[in-house]
């Protein structure tokens, strides 16, 4: 394992010439900076992407998501938690998640589970409840240096990260584990943290007043429930409430009101996550890009003309063709920008 981890490092490095350069460069570092580093600001528009979009790649490891990062030609991300926090020496999880979520589908499907099957799914719940206490201890004693050296790991590489997503702002986690995520984001550099709307405007008031003492903001995400004014409440509660749009799911929720959102709400975006979905009339599927109704195209003109700043945060949620992988399915969704913004 350890030789293994001395291996991805030295090939996540290695994509920024600190390894593989020739001997005259590495003593250039005016030179070094930018050598065979990725750099997906286009035109003033910053491409990035969430590491969710690497969930099928077989090795979820911090430095591995680094090369799949930088494989695809991108320089910014949105973190997910389980790469950072792996590598921060989070405890792993007993629980086998996939199966575990392929037994609560078919529950919530309709189907009806085995006797065996509901066993298995108790053993796991109960499993679950307390591999997330140990979760919460680890968390609340958290050594934040190994957050910051995953910083300059990915900093080695060219890559940023401007917003972190752990399983830590939820109404469930203890206010340390809050604080610790927050904090977390900061040695990493990002800007914000990410989480899925709680649809609950206490929750969001605390949110915001402890990111306020953190000195760092938050972006509620949200699915097919986003309207217009979503996210007006969170908003008003705190300066460091904002958007962690969806722009696919806002089209596929049957909006058409998308363009005017984002004029009326830039200075609150944080980020958005970019997608090809299709309207509700054209059945909501989620497609390779530039075959849904999602107007990309439009968007990121629409950020290049008046030079928005948030990141336009690519989500690969569309099947995987057979014969393709994930950071080649990322890699079309980068040009696919690069064309649109030419």
């Amino acid at each position: 394992m350890k030789n293994r981890r001395e291996f991805l490092i030295k090939s996540a490095l290695g994509v920024a010439g600190l390894v593989a350069a020739p001997a005259w460069l590495q003593g250039a570092p005016s030179l070094i900076k930018s050598y065979n580093k990725p750099n997906s600001l286009i035109n003033g528009v910053q491409i990035g992407c969430i590491t969710y979009s690497f969930r099928s790649m077989p090795d979820q490891s911090a430095e591995a998501t680094l090369k799949y990062v930088t494989d695809s030609g991108l320089s910014a991300i949105e973190l997910m938690g389980d790469p950072a926090e792996s590598f921060a020496g989070m405890p792993s999880s007993p629980v086998n998640r996939m199966r575990m979520f392929q037994l609560m589908r078919k529950q919530r499907d309709g189907g009806e589970l085995s006797s065996a099957e509901k066993s298995e799914l108790d053993e796991m719940r109960a499993a679950g409840e307390a591999y997330s206490k140990e979760v919460a201890e680890w968390r609340a004693k958290a050594d934040m240096k190994k957050f910051e050296d995953l910083r300059k790991m990915y900093k080695a590489a060219g890559v940023s990260i401007y917003a972190f997503k752990p399983s830590a702002f939820g109404k469930n986690n203890t206010d340390a584990e809050i604080n610790y995520g927050m904090k977390a984001a900061k040695a990493l550099g990002a800007s914000h943290v990410t989480l899925e709307h709680p649809s609950d405007d206490a929750h969001t008031l605390k949110l915001g007043k402890m990111a306020e003492k953190n000195g760092i903001s938050v972006g509620y995400h949200g699915h097919e429930q986003e309207t217009f004014t979503f996210w007006d409440t969170a908003i008003s509660q705190s300066p460091k409430n904002g958007l962690n749009l969806d722009a696919g799911h806002y089209i596929a929720a049957g909006n058409t009101d998308l363009i005017p959102l984002i004029e009326k709400q830039h200075k609150h975006i944080l980020s958005m996550h970019t997608k090809d979905r299709q309207t509700p009339a054209n059945g909501k599927g989620n497609l390779a890009w530039g075959s849904g109704d999602t107007p990309i195209p439009e968007l990121l003109n629409l950020m290049k003309t008046n030079k928005y700043k948030f990141p336009a945060t690519i989500e690969l949620e569309y099947q995987v063709p057979e014969g393709s992988d994930a950071v080649k399915e990322v890699q079309k969704c980068v040009e696919f920008c690069e064309k649109a913004l030419s």
